[in-house]
């Protein structure tokens, strides 16, 4: 398995963008949180997390394919797989909690931290209501695929149990953890990404 630091090492080498290197490491966060909370392997979900979109920077039209081939090289082929499903249009089936997890985190984390960047406290008192009301809001973050968020929660529900609230409590409060580093620091305060 690749170390967390040749990852983010791959990460900062393939994806100039920041704004895309801050949403990887916190669909980590988020992953890595999940894991340890259902006793998996916490470096294994992590690096999917960090991994998922490592290609999209720099190729975006064979996004996944650079980075799963990657990994495949590696005789990574679980992580592989999951990055390759991180996207229900792409037809790969979900065999494990690895697959869903990736699933369930990456579309909602960017939802959950566009919905603190328009707040004047950020992560500061956001409720999983309010995420939820935003999601009805075709128009607000309209890059978020709402089926993909929704499959995705899906899944993880039918896996592990809880329901949506609870899931988005988690990640707000991963986020939360983590607002100065994802630069969801409350306005006015300095922030470091």
């Amino acid at each position: 398995m690749p170390t967390r630091d040749e990852a983010w090492q791959l990460l900062c080498d393939w994806t100039p963008s920041d704004r895309l290197r801050i949403h990887a490491r916190a669909v980590e966060l988020v992953m890595r949180d999940f894991a340890a909370r259902q006793g998996e392997d916490v470096e294994r979900f992590g690096l999917a997390g960090l991994l998922h979109d490592a290609d999209y920077d720099s190729w975006p039209e064979e996004h996944p394919k650079r980075i799963v081939a990657w990994l495949t090289e590696r005789g990574e082929a679980d992580l592989a797989h999951a990055i390759s499903a991180h996207y229900t249009r792409w037809g790969v089936p979900y065999g494990n909690l690895l697959d869903k997890a990736l699933l369930a985190s990456d579309e909602i984390t960017g939802f959950v931290m566009a919905c603190a960047l328009v707040r004047p406290g950020r992560t500061e008192g956001l409720e999983p209501r309010s995420v939820k009301k935003k999601l009805k809001d075709k128009a607000f973050a309209a890059g978020v695929d709402r089926f993909e968020v929704a499959e995705g929660l899906r899944m993880l529900i039918e896996a592990v149990g809880g329901t949506e609230e609870e899931h988005l409590e988690r990640i707000i409060g991963v986020l939360h953890r983590h607002r100065e580093e994802l630069g969801l620091a409350p306005a006015g305060t300095d922030q470091g990404v």
